[in-house]
C-alpha cells in the first residue's frame, strides 16, 4: 500500500498524464482526398479522442499530387501552425514567438513526405510522423500496355524512410511491398541501400482500414422477406485490376447452364463505359436488376441488403472495403483465395468462401443457386464488425500515443546527451592551474 503522502502525488501525475494524452493535437495529411481515402480520414477524425486537423487536396490528378502536391500541402500546414500563435517565456527576461506545432503527423501514401517537410520548415521539425499506406506505386497493377514509372515508387520509398512509423492496411500489402522492394533498389546503378529494407520492416505494422458499417443499419428494414432466385452482387470499381471479365464469364456459364439468378452491377466507373460491362448488359438482359453506380447511401444500402452473394474476381486488392460492406449487409462472400481476402475470412470458414479456380467459382455459384435457404441464413456480419471504427479507432489512438511517447523519450535522451556534452565542453575549456597542467603532463608521460 502506498504511503498516504505519496498517493496524492502519484494521482496528480496520473491525471496530468491522462489530460496530456486527451489534449493531443495531430495533423492528418490526405493529398488524394476522395472516395475510400476521404471516408477513412474523416472516419478517424470523427472517432479519435484527439484533436485532428485535416490537411487535404481534391482527389484527382494523383501523379501531380505525388510530384507537386507538397507545394499546396506545406502552405496549409503553415497556416494551421500559425493559426494559434502563442508567446512563451523561454527565460526570465527573454520572450520569443512560438507557433503551434502538432504532437503527431499522419500522412497517406500519395504524400511526398521529404518535400513536405522541406517546404514546411521549421513548423514540423521534430514532429513524429506515421506514414499510412492505403496502396503503393511499386506493386499496384499498371493498366494493360502501360509500363510502370518507378518515379512514384521512389517517392513512396523516400517517404517511408523519412517517417518514424509505417502502417499498411493488410498483411498481404505489407508482405507484397517488401517482397518487391529489393528489385526496386537493385534498379539503382550504385548506392542502392539494400540495408534500408530491414530498418523499414522494423518500423512497419498492419493497421486495417476503419469502416463506418453502422451507417447501413437504418436501411436493414428494407430487406426483402420474399426473395426470388439467387441475386449476385458486383460492387467494386469498373476497372481492369478488379478483373470484371472473369466475373461476367462466370455469369455466362450460369446462364448457359440454365441456372436461375439475377445480378446487381454497382460500383464506381471512372471510364466512359468499359467494353466488358456493355457486353454484359447486352448478353444478360433482364437478369440485370440494377446497372450503374449507386450515388446515394440509401440506394446503395438497399442494393446490398437485397443481394444474396457478393463475388470478387480481383487481380488486385490491398484490403477489401466493398466486400466487407456487403458482408455486413448479410451477403454471402465468394472470394479468390489470394490477395488480402484470406485475412478477411476466418480460417475455419475459408473452404466455404474462398475459391482457387474459375471452375470452383462457377460450381460455388451453382451450389448457392440451389441452396438458397443455406445462403440466406448464413451471415458474416460479426466478421465485418471487426473492422468497424468503434473497434479500430482506439487502436489507432494507441498507435498515435505510442509514437508520440517514443518520440518524447528519444528527445529526452538526446537532451540529456546534449546537456552532458555541453558540460563536458565547459569543463574542458576551464582555465587550468600550473599544478593541474603539471599533473596532466605527468599522467600523459606515464601513459606514453
Amino acid at each position: 500500500m502506498l504511503p498516504v503522502a505519496i498517493a496524492p502525488i502519484l494521482s496528480v501525475v496520473y491525471i496530468n498524464n491522462c489530460l496530456s494524452l486527451l489534449m493531443l493535437d495531430c495533423f492528418l495529411v490526405s493529398p488524394y482526398h476522395t472516395g475510400s481515402h476521404a471516408a477513412w480520414a474523416q472516419g478517424y477524425i470523427d472517432r479519435s479522442t484527439f484533436q485532428i486537423d485535416l490537411i487535404s487536396m481534391a482527389g484527382r490528378f494523383w501523379k501531380w499530387r505525388m510530384q507537386g502536391g507538397a507545394l499546396e500541402l506545406s502552405q496549409q500546414v503553415i497556416h494551421h501552425c500559425q493559426f494559434s500563435k502563442v508567446e512563451c517565456q523561454i527565460s526570465q527576461d527573454k520572450r520569443a514567438e512560438r507557433y503551434r506545432q502538432p504532437d503527431c503527423l499522419w500522412v497517406t501514401d500519395m504524400t511526398n513526405l521529404p518535400a513536405l517537410l522541406a517546404l514546411a520548415r521549421p513548423y514540423l521539425d521534430g514532429v513524429p510522423i506515421l506514414y499510412y499506406a492505403h496502396e503503393n506505386q511499386l506493386t499496384y497493377p499498371t493498366p494493360p500496355g502501360e509500363k510502370r514509372d518507378l518515379t512514384y515508387a521512389a517517392i513512396n520509398l523516400l517517404s517511408m524512410v523519412t517517417a518514424d512509423a509505417i502502417a499498411f492496411n493488410s498483411h498481404y500489402h505489407l508482405q507484397e511491398f517488401f517482397d518487391e522492394l529489393p528489385r526496386l533498389l537493385k534498379h539503382f546503378p550504385d548506392y542502392n541501400h539494400l540495408d534500408a529494407i530491414p530498418k523499414l520492416q522494423a518500423k512497419s505494422q498492419v493497421l486495417p482500414v476503419g469502416l463506418d458499417l453502422h451507417k447501413f443499419d437504418p436501411y436493414e428494414e428494407t430487406l426483402c422477406t420474399q426473395k426470388g432466385s439467387l441475386r449476385i452482387l458486383w460492387n467494386q470499381r469498373w476497372e481492369y485490376d478488379k478483373n470484371p471479365s472473369e466475373f461476367f464469364q462466370a455469369l455466362y456459364e450460369l446462364d448457359k447452364a440454365g441456372v436461375p439468378f439475377e445480378v446487381v452491377v454497382a460500383g464506381e466507373n471512372f471510364r466512359q463505359q468499359p467494353a466488358e460491362f456493355a457486353e454484359a448488359r447486352r448478353r444478360l438482359g433482364d437478369r440485370i436488376v440494377h446497372f450503374g453506380y449507386a450515388d446515394t447511401l440509401t440506394s446503395y444500402a438497399q442494393l446490398l441488403f437485397n443481394c444474396d452473394v457478393v463475388v470478387s474476381t480481383a487481380h488486385h486488392e490491398f484490403f477489401g472495403i466493398s466486400v466487407l460492406e456487403a458482408m455486413y449487409c448479410h451477403c454471402y462472400p465468394l472470394l479468390p483465395n489470394r490477395l488480402s481476402y484470406p485475412e478477411l475470412i476466418p480460417q475455419s470458414l475459408q473452404p466455404e468462401h474462398l475459391y482457387d479456380t474459375f471452375e470452383q467459382l462457377c460450381d460455388r455459384l451453382k451450389w448457392a443457386a440451389h441452396h438458397l435457404n443455406r445462403v440466406r441464413e448464413s451471415s458474416l456480419r460479426s466478421v465485418a464488425l471487426e473492422y468497424e471504427w468503434h473497434t479500430l479507432a482506439p487502436r489507432y489512438d494507441a498507435v498515435t500515443v505510442e509514437l508520440i511517447q517514443s518520440s518524447r523519450k528519444g528527445k529526452s535522451i538526446q537532451s540529456q546527451r546534449d546537456t552532458s556534452q555541453r558540460q563536458w565542453k565547459r569543463a574542458s575549456c576551464r582555465p587550468q592551474g600550473d599544478a593541474e597542467l603539471q599533473h596532466r603532463g605527468t599522467g600523459e608521460m606515464l601513459q606514453g
